[in-house]
């Protein structure tokens, strides 16, 4: 890892704002709460967070004007759930909030946020959760129509549960299960892409604390809607390049480790710039940030929504190498300021 960006970069603060991220739910469509934590600490380190009209936060590092426009963004959105229906005997059915596997939220503990305000824990489950009693569990197909939410309150009517101003189009949040060891392992939920955000705030700190001088405009764009597709196919009409900071994808015949700095070469929407991927894998190779380039077949970015969007720009993708993405997820902090550290770099050029 880069010697001069690893020693600027403040490793405990960026592993705190993650803690504080991940703890804070989110899923797609709901960030307001999360967006006003961004907005009270990125004025705290000196700079705004404007909203857009659909919720994105647009923070301007400033930079000389000689140099092409840059934008970095990443996402604060998660996976999530919505209420689909109250049930007969008031529980929950569910329709879920981005594109996961709905056997990894089986057993998971949840909030259900309801428009009154109201904060309720659930339990998600299969519709046969004991096997003393349904011989058919173990084979039971796991989607929405045979998942639920049991509720930690005193129901068994749906009159029971929307009479505790729970409703269909109310909020389900899970429990991320926030771990930050020791030795810098961390798993949770949601490291997609609270982990890049986080990163992205340790290079906000660093150009505060340090007094950075930036040789070119570059922006920061927080996304609220990426896990459902269309994050960020708005960007300012200035910029000319775009570095989606997205988690690094594991597994097959990737080469990415959760240690390492992903950069991605193609993924679903086709190939990124060539001369900003090339130019990336030059600098943390020179700066000695472990790294692997890696293609995503099954994935698609902030920058992709950009371009399709009908953006006219130069993009790239890059991020922390996460095991179990869209799981039970885990990276390591090392991926975390090796991705901050790579940005850097390229922005001070």
């Amino acid at each position: 890892m880069s010697a001069a960006w690893k020693e600027k970069l403040d490793r405990s603060y960026i592993l705190d704002r993650l803690q504080q991220l991940l703890e804070t739910p989110s899923p797609s469509g709901y960030c307001h709460d999360i967006m006003k934590l961004l907005s009270a600490e990125v004025s705290r380190l000196g700079f705004e967070l404007k909203l857009t009209p659909k919720g994105n936060g647009l923070i301007n590092l400033g930079g000389s004007e000689s140099g092409e426009p840059l934008l970095l963004t990443a996402h604060v959105d998660t996976l999530g759930a919505m209420v689909r229906a109250v049930k007969s005997d008031g529980k929950l059915r569910m329709t879920p909030i981005g594109g996961y596997d709905m056997s990894t939220v089986e057993g998971e503990y949840c909030l259900v946020h309801t428009r009154g305000g109201k904060i309720y824990e659930g339990t998600v489950l299969s519709t046969m959760p004991s096997v003393h009693v349904y011989p058919e569990s173990r084979s039971q197909k796991r989607d929405d129509a045979s998942m639920e939410v049991r509720l930690d309150v005193d129901t068994i009517s749906r009159a029971d549960t929307l009479a505790l101003d729970i409703a269909p189009g109310d909020f389900i949040s899970w429990d991320p299960r926030v771990r930050i060891l020791p030795d810098g392992w961390v798993k949770s939920r949601h490291l997609d892409d609270k982990a890049s955000v986080a990163a992205l705030l340790g290079i906000l700190e660093t150009v505060h604390r340090e007094g950075l001088k930036l040789n070119r405009p570059v922006k920061l764009l927080i996304s609220t809607y990426e896990e459902v597709g269309h994050g960020s196919s708005w960007i300012p009409e200035d910029i000319v390049e775009m570095i989606a900071v997205d988690m690094g994808a594991m597994g097959d015949d990737l080469s990415a480790t959760e240690k390492d700095v992903s950069i991605c070469a193609k993924d679903s929407s086709g190939p990124y710039d060539y001369g900003m991927t090339s130019r990336l894998i030059e600098l943390a190779t020179s700066q000695e940030i472990p790294h692997e380039v890696d293609i995503y077949p099954f994935y698609g970015s902030d920058a992709s929504a950009a371009l399709r969007g009908g953006a006219n720009i130069r993009a790239a993708l890059i991020g922390p190498g996460v095991h179990a993405s869209h799981g039970m997820e885990r990276t390591h902090a090392d991926a975390i300021v090796g991705t901050a550290a790579l940005l850097l770099a390229y922005i001070m050029e």
